[in-house]
């Protein structure tokens, strides 16, 4: 399998990037072919312009969109890690949607009616939070986020999304957290690919 991993997160030596780095270490070991993309290094645009919409309506995008688009093109699995920020993705991974996620690359509008154009295709999700999954589950917070992001985004263009996986009060946890959630990320990998 072709896996594409998105990371966003601006700190280089975050607990998210220990958690992407725990997966690309799986994931070679079972021999994947992994390409991985951090937004923040690649120094990514997320700001969708005018010129973008022209661009799109006359297929031509950008050099950056279509680099990334051949990116998703190419993979299999598409995982996604990155910190949650007002409830919600970091603005360099929602530009990241906005722009590369385009109409006529995946999705289009057939006679009034959408269509995802990346069937076939996998996302998995891992988050980090702020907040501990009790308050974030105890509000709906957890549930409005997959419907908003899962649903919303991924299943819509066409995607199965595999999981969501929240890791909640990362600030405070402890190094025995930490060691935990990187154990289930190990085994998330291993079970699932």
């Amino acid at each position: 399998m072709k896996h594409l991993i998105i990371f966003a997160h601006p700190y280089a030596k975050s607990f998210g990037r220990g958690i992407a780095d725990t997966i690309v270490n799986e994931l070679k070991n079972k021999e994947a072919e992994v390409r991985f993309r951090d937004l923040y290094e690649i120094g990514f645009d997320p700001i969708l312009k005018g010129t973008d919409i022209l661009n799109l309506r006359s297929g031509n995008h950008a050099e950056d969109i279509k680099a990334e688009q051949e990116h998703i093109k190419w993979a299999d699995v598409i995982t996604f890690v990155y910190p949650v920020w007002w409830a919600g993705l970091p603005a360099i991974l929602k530009g990241y949607v906005d722009r590369v996620f385009a109409n006529g690359f995946a999705f289009h509008n057939v006679d009034g009616r959408t269509a995802g154009l990346l069937q076939g295709k996998k996302a998995l999700l891992i988050s980090t939070t702020g907040a501990s999954d009790d308050v974030y589950e105890q509000i709906g917070m957890h549930k409005s986020m997959k419907q908003t992001t899962d649903g919303a985004i991924f299943e819509f263009c066409g995607m199965e999304v595999i999981k969501h996986v929240f890791f909640g009060g990362v600030p405070t946890s402890t190094p025995e957290d930490r060691t935990n959630y990187l154990g289930q990320v190990e085994e998330l990998i291993r079970d699932n690919f």
